[in-house]
């Protein structure tokens, strides 16, 4: 199985697919004029405006989604992974990858935003819905959703309930081993699984705004909790951070540590953690309730920047202040600072670099932060195989898909727990390069046709420029086909102001 599954991996993340990650980030980012740099402000202050309606989520509660989502094992054991097979030239392609990769969230997110729909009384939209009503390929569509549902139901839970075995596991040991049908399991990875089950089952039933909730909570409190303990930790050792910072960048083109390996790896590990053109983040922001597509659009870029600049640099950072790593080449260490059987897929270099500098606390707080982080990615990733059932339900009736798929993420998270993290993380590696794979090619061929993007961010900057207080956006006006809902909001707002405006003469 293991092999099969990284043979499949070689193909999938060929280096096709790293340049042309990094290619459609650039590409964006010159269309934009570097939008990621020029909004910055503009991003900031949308996160806390906005609220929600009984159609759609705020801003802030999207944000929360899709960085539960993005905030995750990658950002714990993803960077562990990328400096253990890529060295520490890995953080930079990362770095670079997020730089160019919140122009690439800017333009997903704007088109689910511009293409959503209205589904039971809550908004839906992503990738499935824009390459349909903007590609008008209603084939392709499905085969991204199919892909999506495969990926986010099937294959990415598993990731992340594996490293919270692992670290529960690494915290308080693995107790007595269990004999079953399927393996032989540690009892802490046994009842950690069944936790989890029983979280996952409480919360998805409960349907998107339960999820929002639970995730605008958690999300900000942990990922704080996280970047301050990096903080105190790379303060203790302020000295240092010179010689890294030059370590990362030297490293990122050395021939000892491999360029391809640390290109590689840094871009897959970078958009495995922020998901830029992965085609997950669309999905929350679709569910937004904004005055104009691309303020959605802008905050999306935004997160991309918190969870990779912010939250995997203080990994990193204190990954290689304490030197608790290895780097593996193909014909052994390129180098070894710890024993050969410590993993580099999984959270172990990170819970040995907290400590090292603060004994008999990294282990438990990085089990539990991990324990928060990819349980909430966990719930992330069926709000988006459930979209993507929406998607396929309202153009074809199936009966009890959702329920079905309920059952399957439950099952394949108990299941990601107790298993190895070599296949659990290759398997993931799958998902996430086939939905980047598919999205890439849509979002690319998507501009060449009609831009909706691009005249999304032009329309709002212009009347940034005027000075309006009140953002509208009207898509015929812009020559955007098929944005239905959008058509019907600005319909109706022209309608409200001539009854104001008659109310007023009489």
């Amino acid at each position: 199985m293991q092999s099969f599954v990284d043979v499949l991996n070689s193909i999938i993340w060929s280096p096709v697919l790293i340049y042309m990650c990094l290619s459609t980030g650039l590409f964006y980012s010159i269309l934009t004029r570097f939008v990621q740099l020029r909004q910055f402000n503009e991003m900031r202050h949308l996160i806390f405006s906005g609220k929600s309606s009984g159609k759609g989520i705020s801003s802030f509660q999207a944000l929360a989604i899709s960085l539960s989502g993005r905030v995750g094992t990658g950002n714990i054991a993803g960077v562990a992974t990328a400096i253990g097979f890529g060295g520490p030239g890995a953080v930079f392609w990362m770095w670079v990858v997020t730089f160019l990769g919140a122009a690439t969230a800017y333009t997903e997110s704007a088109l689910a935003q511009i293409y959503k729909e209205e589904d039971n009384g809550e908004f839906r939209g992503g990738p499935a819905y824009y390459i349909e009503k903007s590609m008008c390929k209603k084939w392709y569509a499905w085969i991204f959703a199919i892909a999506t549902i495969f990926a986010c139901g099937v294959l990415l839970p598993g990731v992340q309930s594996n490293s919270i075995g692992n670290a529960i596991e690494a915290a308080f040991g693995s107790g007595d081993m269990i004999d079953t049908a399927i393996g032989t399991f540690s009892t802490a990875k046994i009842i950690t699984g069944a936790v989890i089950s029983v979280m996952l089952s409480l919360i998805i039933f409960g349907g998107v705004e339960r999820i929002a909730n639970f995730t605008q909570i958690v999300v900000p409190f942990m990922a704080l909790a996280y970047v301050i303990i990096a903080f105190v930790i790379i303060l203790l050792n302020i000295t240092e951070v010179p010689n890294i910072i030059y370590l990362i960048v030297a490293d990122a083109f050395s021939p000892m540590a491999g360029f391809g390996a640390a290109i590689g790896w840094g871009v897959k590990r970078g958009i495995y953690s922020n998901e830029a053109g992965q085609g997950t983040g669309p999905h929350a922001a679709a569910a937004a309730n904004v005055e104009h597509p691309a303020q959605q659009g802008l905050v999306q870029a935004f997160s991309i920047y918190i969870d990779t600049l912010l939250i995997c640099s203080a990994t990193a950072f204190m990954i290689l202040i304490t030197g608790a790593y290895n780097v593996h080449g193909t014909e052994g260490f390129i180098i070894q600072n710890m024993a050969s059987d410590i993993m580099a897929n999984g959270p172990i270099f990170t819970q040995l670099a907290i400590e090292r500098t603060l004994p008999g606390f990294g282990k438990l707080f990085i089990a539990i932060v991990l324990f928060f982080f990819a349980f909430t990615t966990i719930l992330a990733y069926y709000y988006i195989a459930e979209t993507n059932v929406a998607y396929l339900r309202r153009r074809i009736k199936i009966p009890y898909l959702t329920f079905v798929l309920r059952v399957i993420l439950v099952s394949v998270a108990f299941y990601g727990t107790i298993r190895t993290a070599n296949l659990a993380w290759a398997i993931g590696d799958i998902g996430v390069g086939l939905m980047a794979w598919l999205n890439i090619v849509g979002i690319i061929t998507i501009f060449f046709i009609s831009k909706p993007a691009i005249k999304a961010l032009k329309d709002y900057e212009r009347q940034q420029k005027e000075g309006l207080v009140n953002y509208a956006f009207d898509p015929v006006k812009l020559g955007i086909k098929n944005a239905d809902y959008w058509e019907r909001r600005h319909e109706r707002g022209i309608c409200n102001q001539k009854s104001s405006e008659e109310t007023e003469i009489n």
